[in-house]
């Protein structure tokens, strides 16, 4: 009877595979470029196309209606690699770039996009249907889907994972609501980036090219900081990682590494040449005087612990989409994937005439391969050699917001992070709370409400939790004491109460960064320890309700940002209440 079972098995991937486009006969034999042979730093670094969403009459902010499409098109990464076929967002296919767009928006301002799907009827990636999955009935066309990543901002713009579409909207997901998405940008001013959210297919689309950069500004709130402003001194810049095969065309491993459970699906995806801006490792000619760097990690898996050469230090002004009270000056900054370092760094202060900004983080974070030739260089800059007068400043205070208070907590959670192995112990799956994505929903704040969410991380990765729609502020990080004991009992009784959570959260503490203190939509729970959060579901700028429905379907997610883990099924549904 097993037999049977295992035979029946097989033949039911192998037709999926076929559907899908991702059986070992479409895929040529892996011929990858060596990227050791590569010249770095031969590429200027780009800077996206700007797009308002918003426009000006007679001197006054007014609403705007945008239509950003994602396209397939071919791409150039490096001088020396062929054009990479790649997704891309823009308002044309010819304007369409990797990472797309930078929209710019108002505080106070509505914009409205209409994203819409160009793309073929197959994938340029492998991909795995074993995984909870977006597949049209027609297994035909590309299911996508847009996060606006930081947005406080109604549940049908939110881009859930069931919300996709295909070409035309021929084919749409289970909680797909409506074509144009409203983003109302009452929240504070910050950085969000925009991705790709269709159940089980982010990290391939993500891989693919569907990324980009979001602004949120508030002039009044803003203009009085003096921090570096104006396109050639306020820069976004998008670093993920890619391989590459001697044709130009991305790397991803279409084996598994169970491939008997899931023929493609790995736990990480890595790759070797380090992308800023969609070029592999670019340069960049500034000024000696101060720039703005708003820097945001779009890898699948990979940690950054970003460092320049000569010792030029960061100015930390804001943590992901919210600013610090205070600047925090640091000599490096660890950034795990979907995480936003926003920072000033001072040229006037280098004693070299350029710098390498460098990378020296292990992958799999924290415990994984050390850096290597490829991927422990990220970009350079080269220095002019004259001093000018600099008007821009960071002032030594910023924008303060209510800081949290662990009495105005409503509701005290446990959400616990599992990794599953199979018989040769390779991981098969993750879970929140020991459920999959479909279990029915746990997690019910109130709107306008704090929570206390005790995170346990009973994996050896380091996991970027994010929550959509919610603001948090990390309080404590305690190490798991007899940590094999309390994951014996967890395995068995799923409830941290039963398993005596407070006998084991005795360990040593772990002090949270300076610059990482503040409000926050991501934050790296460490592995073996219990990481205390406050969960704010309101505004934190304003005691003013939300701006729409929170409450409304289709509801939240939140989930690992590591993508294969996400896609595979790190991710639970979160419904607001009243």
């Amino acid at each position: 009877m097993e037999k049977i079972l295992m035979s029946f098995h097989v033949l039911f991937i192998s037709l999926v595979l076929a559907f899908s486009g991702c059986g070992a006969a479409a895929w040529q034999e892996d011929k990858l470029i060596n990227l050791t042979r590569l010249e770095m730093f031969v590429d200027e670094l780009p800077d996206m196309p700007r797009v308002h969403g918003f426009d000006v009459v007679n001197g006054v902010f007014k609403s705007k209606r945008l239509k950003i499409g994602m396209f397939k098109k071919d791409w150039k990464f490096h001088r020396d690699i062929p054009p990479t076929p790649v997704f891309a967002y823009g308002v044309s296919r010819h304007s369409a770039t990797v990472p797309g767009p930078t929209i710019e928006a108002v505080h106070g301002i509505d914009t409205y996009v209409t994203w819409t799907n160009h793309l073929p009827s197959k994938h340029i990636l492998p991909w795995d249907p074993t995984i909870p999955t977006a597949i049209p009935s027609t297994k035909k066309g590309i299911p996508t889907v847009v996060h606006l990543h930081g947005s406080i901002g109604e549940p049908e713009s939110d881009g859930h994972a069931e919300s996709w579409f295909t070409n035309r909207f021929q084919e749409k997901g289970a909680t797909w609501t409506k074509k144009t998405y409203h983003y109302h940008n009452q929240q504070q001013p910050g950085n969000l980036w925009y991705h790709d959210h269709a159940m089980g297919l982010t990290r391939v689309n993500l891989l693919a090219g569907l990324i980009g950069a979001y602004i949120i500004r508030h002039p009044d709130v803003e203009a009085p900081l003096r921090l570096p402003y104006g396109n050639e001194f306020d820069r976004t810049v998008v670093v993920f990682d890619r391989s590459f095969r001697t044709d130009g065309s991305i790397y991803m491993s279409s084996t598994g590494n169970n491939p008997s459970i899931h023929p493609q699906w790995q736990p990480e995806y890595f790759g070797d040449a380090i992308i800023v801006n969609g070029k592999a490792w670019p340069r960049l000619v500034v000024r000696r005087r101060k720039y703005r760097f708003r820097i945001i990690n779009a890898s699948n898996a990979r940690f950054f612990r970003f460092f320049f050469t000569n010792g030029l230090r960061f100015i930390h002004v804001s943590s992901d989409s919210v600013y610090l009270e205070k600047p925090v000056v640091t000599n490096a900054t660890l950034l795990a994937p979907s995480e936003v370092a926003d920072v000033v760094v001072d040229f006037s202060k280098s004693k070299s005439d350029s710098v390498i900004l460098a990378n020296d983080a292990p992958y799999p974070y924290p415990s994984g391969d050390p850096v290597n030739e490829a991927n422990n260089k990220v970009m350079k800059f080269i220095i002019k050699k004259d001093r000018e007068l600099d008007t821009w400043r960071v002032p030594k205070k910023l924008i303060k917001y209510p800081a949290p208070e662990l009495s105005t907590a409503s509701q005290t959670r446990y959400i616990a992070m599992y990794e599953y192995a199979s018989d040769i112990d390779e991981p098969t799956h993750l879970y929140i709370n020991g459920k999959p994505y479909e279990a029915e929903v746990t997690e019910t704040p109130k709107e306008g409400t704090t929570e206390i969410w005790n995170v346990i991380n009973l994996t050896e990765d380091n996991h970027p939790l994010h929550i959509h729609l919610g603001l948090f502020v990390v309080m404590d990080q305690t190490e798991l004491l007899n940590l094999e004991e309390f994951k014996t009992c967890m395995s068995k009784l799923n409830d941290a109460i039963k398993c005596q959570i407070n006998k084991y959260a005795r360990g040593r503490n772990l002090e949270v960064p300076a610059h990482e203190k503040g409000w926050k939509n991501v934050y790296k729970m460490t592995p073996g320890y219990v990481t205390k959060i406050l969960v704010r579901f309101a505004y934190i700028h304003s005691n003013a309700s939300y701006a729409f429905n929170a409450t409304a379907e289709p509801g939240y997610v939140y989930h690992c940002h590591i993508l294969d883990h996400e896609d595979n099924a790190m991710m639970r549904p979160l419904k607001i209440i009243r």
